[in-house]
């Protein structure tokens, strides 16, 4: 029977134009733009839909106003500071009862890219997405950056999944859909499109730009017609800084890195803390919900992500005591909440920290006889980029921010200048963002987003030529010389009487006219204590081989019996073409 597509039953149709579509987003630049266009606008809905579920949550619960934030409230009451604790425990049982079921931990979207070529599942996702809005729903001192980018890249490696795009490609739209997301939380499309460059896929790729640049834009206009409230710094710089002010700028970036390398450690210390504590698992939330309410009663703007609070400060022009309370309390605040099991971002967090540092900072340096004066408002806005920059990272998505929010290329500068200095001196003496500080903890080494994932998976394992030529050790020269001629095989794997990995005989070496013919050939064995396991990677390959000189190595399992046998030159070989593939990945020129 002839199958006549127009005429082919109606449940072939979604098949077809799958396969179809997929085709063409994996043949074409500009197919790939316009699938970024969509995801970047779910993104931006996705962004306004949880941050009104939060806010929803924190009006039923604290009794604030619809236009009004929780840190900003004059005061808490001690019975509305029991349902932080209460959240928590309802977060425990939450997370305990999804850890019954699960036995790798989540995936985020900075470890999807940097691991596993942007695959994140849509489960992961919406894990971390209700941990995260429950933790800022309660107040507890997270923000929604985490799962308004967890939505977008989850959003993002669905559809990509599903068209079976590139890896390279894959990243690109995963980072495309996070950028978009944190875009549309700010109204700032340039801040999401470095956020994706910087955080998210680890680079800037001329391939890359055109996606993610459309995405953003696309966020940021689905979330405005959705009537969402982007996050308003609200901050009006003054005159720009000249050459002295500049010199002082690059001080409060010092300082902004030593601080927030000292806010990472110390969410590890707690964590690390309370992990190894008796307190069961589910109880943890709630036991640091009840240290959070008792903050709270003393301040409210140790509260949610602080929005509110920074605006308040800086209306108000609280006094420089005042300030380094609320600072002190605050990065308590954030400690206790991430450490305790509260699961959200410290991006929001860290601008509010970092804008009452910058004005701490302005106070103390007018204590000095200066010439220039630092203004509250421009200290507040660098403090806030350089610190951000140092516990998120991204010195020009924060640049890109303050320039977003204030219009001001000169103070926008002067703060790039200062998250330049305080990423060079986090990444020199810390090496870590938060992100990739937290993945650290687990036992991974990755220090950005950038793709190492093709490393792991290149395992000698994989590798390897699983078919090698072997022979008991216990055979004569003279039978091993009539079994294999000279030219029938390079190497042959010995084993010994239990049928494991003994060493590596060369052929030619069998053949030397000083050997004895009737001598075993486990006397002319070499590597005898030298093989590779399956799952080494490639980078660990090429290190063993260069370090024994040889040319050839058995890969075993843990019981020494032989897999197969690798080549120093294939891998070599392997590793090459892999590296041109990223390069040519990275400027779009990858052949279909």
């Amino acid at each position: 029977m002839i199958d006549v597509p127009f005429l082919s039953p109606p449940r072939r149709w979604p098949a077809r134009l799958l396969g179809a579509l997929r085709r063409r987003v994996r043949t074409s630049e500009l197919w790939l733009i316009m699938l970024s266009v969509g995801v970047g606008a779910a993104a931006g809905l996705l962004a306004v839909f949880q941050s009104r579920i939060a806010h929803a949550l924190q009006q039923v619960l604290y009794g604030i106003g619809e236009a009004d934030h929780l840190s900003a409230v004059a005061r808490i009451d001690p019975l509305q500071a029991l349902w932080l604790p209460v959240g928590g425990l309802a977060l425990g049982l939450f997370t305990w009862a999804v850890s019954r079921r699960r036995s790798t931990p989540l995936v985020d979207v900075v470890e999807a890219n940097a691991l596993h070529g942007g695959v994140l599942g849509l489960a992961d996702s919406l894990i971390v997405c209700v941990q995260t809005v429950l933790s800022n729903g309660v107040g507890a001192s997270v923000g929604l950056e985490a799962a308004y980018a967890q939505a977008g890249g989850g959003v993002a490696s669905f559809a990509g999944s599903r068209l079976k795009l590139r890896r390279h490609d894959l990243r690109i739209l995963v980072g495309a859909g996070a950028g978009a997301a944190i875009g549309a939380a700010f109204g700032a499309p340039l801040t999401g499109a470095f956020y994706a460059f910087e955080i998210v896929i680890g680079s800037y790729t001329p391939s890359a730009i055109a996606p993610v640049a459309a995405a953003c834009l696309a966020g940021v206009w689905a979330a405005k017609g959705m009537g969402g409230v982007p996050y308003s710094i609200g901050i009006k710089a003054q005159h720009a800084p000249d050459a002295v002010g500049y010199l002082l700028y690059a001080g409060l970036g010092l300082i902004c890195a030593l601080v927030g390398v000292a806010i990472m450690q110390l969410v590890a210390v707690v964590d690390r803390t309370v992990r190894r504590s008796p307190i069961p698992t589910p109880l943890r939330p709630a036991l640091g919900g009840v240290l959070l309410g008792g903050l709270a009663i003393i301040s409210p703007q140790t509260l949610s992500a602080g929005h509110g609070a920074l605006h308040l400060d800086l209306a108000v022009g609280m006094p420089l005591t005042i300030l380094g309370v609320v600072f002190l309390m605050k990065t308590a605040a954030s400690v206790v909440s991430l450490g305790f099991g509260f699961r959200g971002g410290l991006f929001f967090a860290s601008l509010f920290l970092g804008s009452l540092l910058g004005q701490v900072y302005a106070g103390l340096a007018d204590l000095t006889p200066l010439t220039e004066r630092l203004t509250p408002e421009n200290a507040a806005l660098v403090g806030m980029g350089a610190l951000a920059v140092s516990i998120v990272g991204g010195p020009l998505t924060m640049s890109f921010l303050v320039l977003e929010t204030t219009g001001d290329f000169g103070v926008a500068a002067a703060t790039l200048a200062a998250a330049l200095i305080a990423s060079t001196v986090v990444r020199e003496r810390f090496g870590y963002s938060f992100s990739t500080w937290r993945l650290h903890l687990r036992g991974e080494t990755i220090r950005s987003a950038r793709d190492v994932g093709w490393v792991r998976s290149l395992t000698a394992g994989r590798m390897m030529r699983p078919d090698p030529q072997t022979v008991p050790a216990t055979t004569t020269v003279e039978a091993f010389r009539q079994r294999f001629p000279l030219g029938s095989a390079s190497r042959v794997l010995l084993l010994d009487d239990t049928g494991r990995y003994a060493g590596v005989l060369i052929t030619a070496d069998a053949y030397a006219e000083n050997v004895n013919p009737q001598a075993a050939v486990a006397a002319l064995a070499i590597s005898k204590d030298l093989a590779l396991s399956p799952e080494m990677n490639i980078k660990a390959v090429m290190r063993l081989f260069e370090s024994s000189g040889t040319d050839e190595l058995a890969v075993v399992d843990e019981e020494r019996r032989v897999l197969g046998l690798l080549a120093e030159a294939y891998v070599v070989r392997r590793y090459a073409t892999e590296l041109e593939r990223q390069q040519l990945d990275l400027y779009g020129e990858a052949k279909p």
